[in-house]
């Protein structure tokens, strides 16, 4: 989805259609019957600019007034996406095709076409639709849960397209110059990780936005995929600062392989979920926000490497937004910038080319076809480079016909507008390196990282037997001062960018959490436990503490809040038990399906530490179905879990027996109504290796590690 725009310090716009869009599945949601989705200038204007096939209008037209298709999107780089699709497409979809409510069939979900690897999907249903049927809400719960767990993203289908475009390499540096509310972020973090078996690639991701509150829903997006590899920082994008970074042993200068230019607009493209567009759109709205667009694309290509891409995209259909901005910033460039044919990047995409020719139009209805046309009492509302070039030449050896309109009619879709920009050589004008900027907004919090002493990695080390070449110089803290709370880690590079612009740069967030500190725990060896969110970027390099359970053991763990260690099958028991003398478990040969947990483990008992709707996903994956009835939680099993009677529950469901409130918000041993701990020995992981009866990749061999307190 792309952005609609909002204040920044050079432009004042007060239309609400100029925020940026955080409805980001307003399929599922019920539409706006008291809106009348007619407005006459809007049709107006885009007949007579010529943007839509002869014969089409009408069409288009319709489908601007109908509610836009549910989407969502399957992530690309965590290990069980498969196993996502394959529970979607065999469970959930399928009996949706079956689906019979009030008469009507409802219809199944389909793949999009263009989207590699069937990882994503829309359908039609809406939210009331949804409601009607205790199928198709369960199915709801399942998208809810799995998105928060980071699985699944509600993403609009155009959204996907500039990431796609940008051809992501695990080594490429990035920056997303307007980034919020992040879906777009999310994928370019999974292309970085598209081999899970390299913990720290090369590159990263720098997501920028100009709104400190919205940055920190940007948080909660790049959060969920938990990343090393991810900062987030609070800058103007159009005089974002230039960073530096040390190259052996001397400063240089930090450009960027590939560069998400998704800036504000008017978003005239999103009027099918944004109804409240179709009342106030205006042709203002475009003069307005030209002026910041350019200057946001000129800052993007100086950061640009040479030989890197640059993707601008907008939400918008109007040619002011779009074209006039590209053959602006092509003309200025001198040669230095092309524009990529991407019209094989995406088979299955329909897309219109570039237009070569448009005009502007007032709010008032006054038509400009060319700069001399506009009365000087107008020269600070309209300016030159909204209209197209002159010089037919220079026009033709811009090949504006590369770009790419996605109309809403031809695929079912919003609408949208994406370039491709290549940099062949440095950008002709002078370097303009923005004054030193005041750090606006909300002071954070510092980031310390570790000296090569740190007396609190010590027992860290020794406790978890790190392995040689674990990076614990990448491991950083928010505090100069007093008990470090929480270890995170960062990439080598990323360790890099914050070490040399400490002081150009504002940071909201960075890296992924690896330790949380246990105020009882330096009495069992080490006063920091594992964190959930950073098991998958430990765990390479943990070689203790780990002892090897089965698929039925994985079951007790996730659907039990405290089971006792008789729960378990005997060899995981037998384990469990040694685990006070700090034993190593055999580490089986890696699996195609890795479940990484974290946990505690008592003196009787052992336990997930794992959020809520983690613990729902890996139960999915192992064929239990878990829903939310009137009666609270249920898991129904769906390929044989354990006896149900013996579960203590009835009518062959499981019950969850979890804490109040969610997993993730305690980090502390629980005690009884005696005051004594439940949870009192030190740290451990559990591997876990089975076979499911599943026609899934989970009849392969599959690790679970499993890390508490």
């Amino acid at each position: 989805m792309g952005k609609r725009s909002r204040q920044r310090s050079s432009v004042q716009i007060s239309l609400s259609t100029c925020l940026k869009c955080t409805i980001i599945f307003q399929g599922w949601g019920a539409g706006y019957a008291d809106i009348v989705k007619e407005n006459k200038l809007f049709e107006h204007y885009y007949k007579e600019q010529g943007l839509v096939p002869e014969g089409e209008f009408d069409e288009f037209m319709e489908a601007m007034r109908e509610p836009l298709p549910a989407t969502i999107r399957i992530t690309g780089y965590k290990s069980h996406a498969k196993e996502i699709l394959h529970c979607l497409k065999d469970k959930y979809f399928k009996d949706i095709q079956e689906l019979d409510i009030d008469g009507q069939k409802i219809e199944a979900p389909q793949p999009l076409s263009w989207y590699p690897d069937e990882q994503a999907w829309h359908t039609n249903m809406s939210r009331k639709i949804i409601r009607k049927s205790p199928l198709l809400e369960k199915f709801h719960q399942f998208l809810v849960s799995e998105t928060e767990s980071g699985n699944i993203s509600r993403q609009e289908a155009v959204s996907m397209i500039p990431p796609l475009l940008l051809k992501i390499e695990p080594h490429h540096k990035i920056l997303d110059m307007c980034a919020a509310p992040g879906s777009k972020t999310a994928q370019l973090i999974e292309m970085l990780h598209a081999d899970m078996e390299v913990p720290f690639p090369e590159g990263f991701v720098i997501a920028n936005d100009v709104d400190n509150k919205r940055c920190y829903l940007l948080v909660h997006q790049a959060k969920r995929l938990n990343s090393p590899c991810i900062m987030v920082v609070n800058h103007d994008a159009s005089c974002i600062p230039t960073l530096q970074i040390n190259s052996d042993g001397k400063k240089d200068i930090l450009f960027y392989d590939r560069i998400l230019c998704d800036v504000p607009c008017s978003g005239d493209g999103t009027m099918r979920k944004n109804i409240d567009v179709w009342k106030k759109w205006t042709t203002s709205n475009s003069l307005h926000l030209h002026g910041l667009q350019l200057r946001i694309a000129v800052r993007g290509v100086e950061q640009l490497a040479v030989g890197g891409r640059m993707v601008y995209s907008t939400c918008s259909l109007n040619p002011i937004e779009d074209e006039a901005v590209i053959a602006a910033l092509l003309e200025k460039s001198e040669g230095a910038l092309e524009l990529a044919d991407s019209s094989a990047d995406l088979p299955g995409l329909k897309w219109m080319p570039g237009v070569t020719s448009w005009k502007l139009m007032t709010k008032e209805g006054q038509w400009y076809s060319d700069w001399s046309e506009v009365p000087t009492s107008r020269h600070t509302q309209i300016r030159p480079t909204m209209f197209p070039p002159k010089d037919e030449q220079k026009l033709a050896s811009m090949h504006l016909e590369r770009c790419m309109r996605i109309l809403p009619h031809h695929q079912n879709t919003g609408g949208f507008f994406v370039a491709v920009l290549v940099k062949k050589a440095p950008m002709p004008w002078n370097k303009r390196y923005p004054k030193k900027m005041r750090l606006f907004g909300y002071k954070e919090d510092p980031f310390v990282f570790l000296t090569e002493d740190d007396p609190v990695f010590t027992t860290i080390q020794s406790f978890y037997n790190l392995s040689p070449d674990f990076p614990k110089l990448n491991v950083l803290t928010r505090t100069h001062e007093g008990k470090k709370r929480h270890l995170y880690m960062v990439s080598k590079e990323l360790r890099n960018v914050l070490l040399n612009n400490s002081e150009r740069m504002k940071v909201i967030n960075t890296g992924v959490k690896v330790w949380s500190r246990n105020s009882d725990g330096e009495e069992f060896g080490c006063a920091f436990r594992l964190a959930q969110e950073g098991i998958y970027t430990l765990q390479p390099y943990i070689r203790s503490r780990m002892i090897t359970v089965s698929v039925e053991d994985i079951k007790v763990l996730l659907t039990q809040e405290n089971p006792f260690l008789s729960k378990l099958e005997d060899d995981a028991h037998a384990q469990a038990k040694n685990m006070g003398t700090n034993s190593t478990a055999h580490n089986p040969a890696e699996p195609q399906c890795p479940i990484q947990l974290c946990g505690w483990r008592g003196k009787t008992s052992i336990r997930a530490f794992v959020p809520r709707n983690e613990r729902f996903h890996y139960l999915r994956m192992l064929g239990v179905e878990v829903f939310r009835d009137k009666q609270g939680l249920g898991l129904k099993p769906r390929d044989g879990a354990k006896d149900a009677e013996e579960e203590g529950a009835a009518d062959n469901e499981v019950e969850v027996d979890f804490e109040n409130g969610d997993e993730n918000t305690s980090s502390e041993p629980k005690t009884d109504n005696n005051g004594r701990r439940r949870l009192t020995e030190g740290l451990s992981a559990l591997r876990a290796v089975d076979q499911v009866q599943d026609h899934s990749m989970w009849q392969r061999r599959m690790v679970c590690i499993f890390t508490s307190v």
